[in-house]
């Protein structure tokens, strides 16, 4: 665990004492760029910025979770868990993670606080039993976990909510609610606030985003729920695998029949899909080894408000037709209007966006710094 203070050498100092060279700290920047889906004329400019940045003090508060958002975290492999919390920022604080329990890990959260005012980061896992509620339900040292949020975020820079519990409530908050669980943009009002909403969320997508503050000193592009765009940005419907035989009407209706074996598309078998938003189609999991949709099972939409409260997770959710595709009466023929339609539109933006990103090697980045 690093010390509260946060430190005075830049991140390219401290990456260069880790043995890092001039040309991997390029590719580290290539991967960002790409990560955050910047252009690679972006490259240099994050180069720079990484270089001269400051490591800043992060504080981690963890409510009513059940960790899985630290577990995700963990299995982060751009970049790793060790080079995250060695390399690019000061974690000063978090229940999992530090070595220090008691007054003491206490003690650290009070002292990065005071060192690093107006500039620290805080995450947030968890829902947080609101100020009407029992403060009883969700306690740490003695205090509850509303004040402890309000405390800690009073002279932060910003707040970073991470997981579906602490951006919309999550399962805490399902019906019928027992501990008056809310979200952090439900009491935070007064700070800037990022939801990493998922159940768990892509371990990829944090590191994301703190890459992205680390770079421009700023929080990313957001959507209607706070969300970075860069990962939030299209459905995973959008970014499936699965997509073209959701086109041609090719739908698994068991999860052993032909269509389940050959890959169809999961959509009758309750796949939130296209309701839900989120980068798991691209980035997946385990070092992107796989995901929900390509080990087999239909994507739960937990990356959404209210996803527990949103029905069964295995009943297929209703396709909007227009008035002149009232007659196609099966969801497959829906699927090859709607998703047609969908295609052109995503084929013509992905084009435009193409024009700026377009692929450049580690030798010519090399060139332009």
């Amino acid at each position: 665990m690093a010390t509260p203070k946060r430190p005075d050498k830049t991140l390219g100092e401290s990456l260069r004492a880790h043995g890092l060279s001039r040309r991997g700290f390029l590719k580290l920047c290539a991967a960002t760029a790409s990560m955050m889906a910047l252009p690679a004329s972006m490259v240099p400019r994050i180069a720079a910025a990484l270089e001269q940045a400051k490591r800043p003090s992060v504080i981690w508060l963890s409510f009513q979770e059940c960790t899985g958002c630290t577990e995700s975290l963990t299995r982060s492999h751009a970049p790793t868990l060790e080079n995250l919390i060695l390399d690019m920022v000061s974690l000063d604080y978090h229940h999992t993670l530090q070595a220090a329990s008691g007054d003491a890990a206490e003690a650290a959260r009070m002292t990065a606080m005071e060192a690093n005012a107006g500039e620290y980061l805080v995450v947030v896992d968890g829902s947080i039993p609101g100020p009407d509620a029992n403060p009883g339900f969700s306690t740490v040292a003695g205090h509850s976990n509303y004040d402890i949020l309000m405390e800690t975020v009073e002279h932060a820079a910003a707040v970073i909510a991470v997981g579906t519990c602490a951006a919309f409530g999550g399962l805490p908050q399902a019906k019928p609610n027992p501990t008056g669980a809310m979200s952090v943009m439900d009491l935070v009002k007064d700070k800037p606030v990022i939801n990493v909403s998922g159940c768990p969320p892509v371990p990829m997508v944090i590191t994301g985003v703190l890459a992205h503050y680390l770079t421009f000193g700023a929080l990313p592009e957001l959507d209607g729920y706070g969300r970075p765009m860069a990962f939030f940005g299209q459905s995973i419907h959008d970014r499936c695998y699965r997509r073209p035989f959701y086109d041609k009407g090719l739908f698994a209706e068991t999860f052993d029949d032909r269509g389940a074996q050959e890959g169809w598309c999961l959509y009758r078998l309750g796949c939130k899909g296209p309701t839900t938003y989120n980068a798991c189609a691209t980035m997946k999991w385990n070092s992107g080894t796989s995901w929900p949709i390509e080990a087999g099972h239909p994507c739960l939409g937990c990356s959404e408000p209210s996803f527990w409260d949103g029905g069964s997770f295995y009943e297929p959710v209703s396709v909007p037709l227009t008035a002149n595709a009232r007659t196609l009466l099966t969801a497959g023929a829906a699927g090859a209007v709607v998703g047609g339609t969908v295609a052109a539109v995503a084929k013509h933006r992905v084009k435009k966006a193409d024009a700026n990103r377009q692929p450049v090697t580690i030798e010519e980045l090399e060139k332009k710094l």
